[in-house]
Formats: C-alpha cells, structure tokens, sequence
C-alpha cells in the first residue's frame, strides 16, 4: 500500500512540476530534512541543505522570472522538457522499495508525462492569455500558477490521493474553459 501512495505522491509532484519547475523539488526536499517524507537510495541529496539553498535560488528567480514580459513567454518555450525532466526526478526520487526495471519506465511514463500535461495546459493558459489581453493578464495567469504548485506540492505529499483527484479535476475545467473561450471568440470573429 505504501508503494501505490508514493506513486501517487510522485505524480502530483510531477503534476505540479508543469506549473513551476522548482517548487515541487524545494517542496520534497524539505519535506526529506524534517523526515515527513523518504527518498530512493540515490536521492539524499535532493534533502541536503546545499541542495535546498540552490532550490530556493532557483525558485525564486523562476517565480521572479514569470512576472517579467517576454521572459515569461521564453520560459514557457522551454518549460516542457524542463518540466518532463523534473517530473522524471521527483517520480523516481518518492517511489521506494521497488526495483529500477519498474521504477524508471514508471517515473519516465506518470512522472514525465504528468508534468509534460501540466506544462502543455499552462502553456495554453498563457499563450491564450497573451492574444486576448496583449500579455496584460500574464502576471494574474503566474500568480496563480505559483499558488497551485506552492499548494499542490503540499498536498501531494500530505494526501497525496487528493492533491491528484485536484488535479485532474483542475485540468479538466481549465481545459474547458480554455476551449469555451476560443469557441466564443472564433464565433465572435466569424458572425
């Protein structure tokens, strides 16, 4: 059972990684330092307090870096691999006692493929924001992506059932709402 509930943290840690890179890693390894959450032999590190001082950078300047025109839509272009990457780490770092012929495709396939979701989704969000309002809506669009990584890391590895059920949840209506808009607008256009 403790196997199916690491997975589940390591997806919404991944999840949440397509928000923000850094938050989740920062997140998992303070999490590690007070021994509320175990690591896979091979990623101690990720809880050292080198580490956690360069997560803290790190999530800093990104967080900094989204509310700054332009640089926002640079970050946006790289975010996807950046995130798939991220998401593979933090799977494979929380999924414990399982052999690497499994934990790796998991970690590749759930980790990388929440995050690479995660990050397509936000991705839209902003790239529709950026049409419809010239970039003006970009740092709301930010503020409340840095909120659901900050909460949503939490929540992957407090309860990690419900941080997942939110998540899809939350993909699901902001992928509707997101489609709503474009059909509104194409039919404004177009009447």
């Amino acid at each position: 059972m403790e196997l199916v509930f690491n997975i589940f943290i390591g997806i919404g840690l991944a999840a949440t990684c397509g928000f923000r890179v850094f938050v989740p890693l920062l997140v998992m390894g303070i999490a590690n330092m007070i021994g509320y959450l175990e690591l896979s032999p091979g990623f101690a590190w990720i809880g050292s307090y080198p580490t956690l001082v360069i997560f803290g950078i790190a999530t800093a300047v990104e967080i900094a870096a989204y509310f700054i025109p332009y640089v926002d839509n640079l970050l946006k272009t790289i975010s996807i691999p950046i995130s798939a990457i991220a998401g593979i780490v933090v799977t494979a770092a929380v999924v414990t006692d399982i052999s690497p012929v499994l934990k790796w495709p998991l970690a590749i396939i759930a980790g990388g493929g929440a995050a690479s979701v995660t990050s397509l989704i936000s991705n839209g969000a902003h790239g529709t924001s950026t049409v419809f309002s010239g970039g003006t809506v970009n740092p709301i669009v930010s503020a409340g992506e840095t909120l659901v990584s900050v909460i949503m890391s939490i929540l992957a590895i407090l309860f990690p059932l419900v941080a997942v059920s939110l998540l899809v949840i939350m993909i699901m209506v902001i992928v509707r709402r997101v489609r709503r808009f474009k059909e509104r607008r194409y039919k404004q256009k177009h009447t």
